[in-house]
C-alpha cells in the first residue's frame, strides 16, 4: 500500500470481528423478490425451477468455502452455517456476509439459463445478507427451528392464497378469507375446496432444503483396464427433512456433530424474538458520510484465467465502470463513486437513511447488485470470452465525519491508484521484454516515481504522462445536471434539466474538481 499524507483516513476503519466461540451464520434473502418473481413469471405458490436454482447456488457455496458445513433454505432465502473453529476472513462480519452474498449472486446469474433457458433477465437480481452470531449450539438449534417453521407457515398460507386466486378470488378477497385462520383450518380449506392434501405436496415446498457435506464414493480415475477407481470424498448433497432442528436428524450426521456439536434436546416453543437478538448489526453513525468499498476477490487469478491484458485491460475497466454507473442509477443515495483496477468506492450522503444506516444491509445489497451487473454485462464487454467461473467481491462500510475527510479518502485512493499503476506498468513491460517476475521486482525495488518514468521512456519509449487517463487516474462517477432541448406547445424551444450519471477520468485530489461540482458533497458553490 502506497504511503501518502492521506493515509490517516484508514484510522476511521472499524473492525467487526465475531469472537469465538460464537457460531457464525450468514443469512441471505432476495431483494424485492416478490416483484422479481412476478416480473419473471415464476409459478405460484412455488416455482420448482426457481427453488432448484437456489439449491444449486447453495451447493456451489458449500463447495467453494470449506468452512461452511451446513445450509438451509426455502423460497428466496438461504442460511449458511460455519464450522465452530472457523477463522474465515478473520471472522469479520462485513467481509464474510459480502463475500457469501456476492458469490451466491454470481452463481445465481451464471446458472439462470440452465433453469430458465427461454427467459431473459428483465433486470439483474440481487440479495441482502446479514450475520447471526449464535452464542451456543442451542441458539443455532432455535434459529434453524425458527427458519423451518417460517417455511411451513409461509408456504401453507401462500398455497391457500394462490389456490383461492386461481379459482376466481381477488387477492384482497383471498387474504380476507385466510385472515385469522389456523393451521388445521388451512389444511381443511385446501382439502375440501381443492382436493389437496397438504402433507402430500413436495417436501421441498413444505420443508425447505438443507445442504451439507457427507462422504460419498466418487470416481477419481480409470485404471488401465478401464475400470473406475473410486475414493470416498466429501460432497455436498441436498436433503429434505421434516425437522432439521430435531435430535434424530442432526445427531444422525457425524459431520454435523464433529464440526458444530450435538443437539441435546428437541426444541419446544420456538422463540423468534430471542433468536433475533443474536443478529449482528452495526448501525452506522448518524450524519456521517458512508463509504462502501468493494474489492474483487482473488482477481489476480481471475484476470489471469480470463487472460486480461497487462498491466491494464481497457475492457475489464470499462466493465467495472459500467457496473458502477448501474449502481448509481439504482441507488439514489449514492452521490459519487471512484474506481480503479478491481475496486470501487461508493459514497453515500451524510443525510442518507438508506436501509436505516444498517451496515449489513447497505454493504450486501451494493455488493450483490454490483456482482449481478458484472456477470450480466460480461458478454457485452467480452463477447469472445466465456466466463470460466463466477467472480465475487467483498465489501465494507466506513464512516467519515466531514466532506473534507471524504475528499482526503478519495485522494488517498487516487494517489494509491497512480503509484500502483506506475509500478505495474514498469513491471509488466519488464516481464514482456524477457525478465522473470522476480527479476522485474528486483529491478524496481526501491525505485522512485522519477526513476520509473525514466525507465519507461528510455527502455520502452513510453511517456507515462501520455498513457490513457483511465489507467493513470482511475474513474470517477457522479451525477451532473444536463440541459436538454425540447419543443413546447407553441413550438418554441425550452430547456429541460435532468440528472445524468457521468464517467470521468480526472484529478480529484486538487480542489478544482470539487469547486466545479459542488453538488456532489452538498457544498455551496463559490460566489
Amino acid at each position: 500500500m502506497a504511503n501518502s499524507k492521506y493515509e490517516y483516513v484508514k484510522s476511521f476503519e472499524v473492525e467487526d470481528e465475531i469472537f469465538s466461540p460464537n457460531l457464525l451464520v450468514v443469512r441471505i434473502h432476495g431483494r424485492d423478490f416478490q416483484r422479481f418473481s412476478h416480473d419473471h413469471g415464476f409459478e405460484k405458490p412455488n416455482d420448482e425451477r426457481a427453488l432448484n436454482l437456489m439449491n444449486t447456488c447453495a451447493v456451489a457455496v458449500l463447495e467453494e468455502y470449506p468452512d461452511i458445513v451446513f445450509s438451509y433454505g426455502y423460497s428466496d432465502e438461504y442460511s449458511f452455517v460455519f464450522k465452530n473453529t472457523s477463522k474465515f476472513y478473520q471472522r469479520r462480519a462485513s467481509k464474510i456476509l459480502s463475500l457469501i452474498v456476492s458469490f451466491f449472486t454470481s452463481v445465481y446469474v451464471t446458472k439462470w439459463k440452465e433453469f430458465f433457458p427461454l427467459k431473459e433477465f428483465r433486470y439483474p437480481p440481487s440479495f441482502h445478507s446479514r450475520v447471526i452470531s449464535c452464542a451456543s449450539i442451542e441458539v443455532l438449534q432455535q434459529y434453524l427451528a425458527w427458519r423451518q417453521n417460517d417455511c411451513h407457515v409461509n408456504n401453507q398460507y401462500e398455497t391457500c392464497l394462490w389456490m383461492l386466486i386461481k379459482h376466481g378470488k381477488s387477492e384482497n378477497e383471498a387474504q380476507e378469507i385466510l385472515k385469522g385462520t389456523q393451521k388445521q383450518e388451512k389444511n381443511e380449506l385446501l382439502f375440501q375446496q381443492f382436493g389437496i392434501n397438504y402433507k402430500k405436496l413436495p417436501e421441498m415446498f413444505r420443508q425447505g432444503s438443507c445442504v451439507f457435506k457427507t462422504e460419498m464414493e466418487d470416481i477419481v480415475k480409470y485404471n488401465e483396464n478401464g475400470a473406475p477407481v473410486k475414493r470416498l470424498r466429501r460432497k455436498a448433497r441436498i436433503v429434505h427433512s421434516e425437522n432439521i432442528a430435531g435430535k434424530s436428524f442432526w445427531n444422525g450426521h457425524s459431520c454435523l456433530l464433529k464440526e458444530l456439536g450435538r443437539f441435546d434436546e428437541d426444541v419446544g416453543k420456538i422463540k423468534p424474538d430471542y433468536v433475533r437478538s443474536f443478529v449482528f448489526e452495526n448501525k452506522l453513525i448518524p450524519s456521517t458520510w458512508i463509504v462502501i468499498r468493494i474489492d474483487g476477490c482473488h482477481f489476480h487469478r481471475f484476470s489471469e484465467v480470463h487472460e486480461f491484458d497487462k498491466p491494464n485491460d481497457e475492457q475489464a475497466l470499462n466493465l467495472m465502470n459500467s457496473c458502477a454507473v448501474a449502481v448509481l442509477e439504482e441507488f439514489e443515495d449514492i452521490t459519487f463513486a471512484y474506481g480503479v483496477s478491481d475496486e470501487y468506492s461508493f459514497v453515500l450522503k451524510n443525510a442518507s437513511m438508506f436501509y436505516q444506516r444498517q451496515a449489513s444491509e447497505i454493504v450486501s445489497v451494493i455488493v450483490s447488485f454490483f456482482t449481478s451487473m458484472y456477470v450480466v454485462k460480461w458478454k457485452e464487454f467480452f463477447p469472445q470470452k466465456k466466463l470460466k467461473y463466477p467472480p465475487s467481491f467483498d465489501g465494507r462500510a466506513v464512516c467519515y465525519p466531514s466532506s473534507d475527510i471524504i475528499r482526503d479518502y478519495l485522494a488517498w485512493r487516487q494517489v494509491d491508484s497512480h503509484i500502483n499503476n506506475q509500478y505495474n506498468t514498469c513491471f509488466w513491460m519488464l516481464v514482456k521484454s524477457g525478465k522473470s517476475k522476480s527479476e522485474a521486482q528486483g529491478c524496481l525495488k526501491g525505485s522512485q516515481a522519477r526513476e520509473k518514468n525514466e525507465l519507461l521512456i528510455q527502455k520502452f519509449g513510453i511517456d507515462y504522462s501520455k498513457l490513457p487517463l483511465m489507467f493513470r487516474q482511475g474513474s470517477s462517477i457522479f451525477r451532473a445536471m444536463m440541459e436538454k432541448s425540447a419543443a413546447s406547445e407553441n413550438q418554441s424551444s425550452v430547456e429541460k434539466v435532468r440528472n445524468k450519471v457521468l464517467v470521468s477520468h480526472c484529478n480529484i485530489i486538487e480542489p478544482s474538481f470539487w469547486i466545479a461540482h459542488p453538488s456532489i458533497l452538498n457544498e455551496e458553490p463559490p460566489i
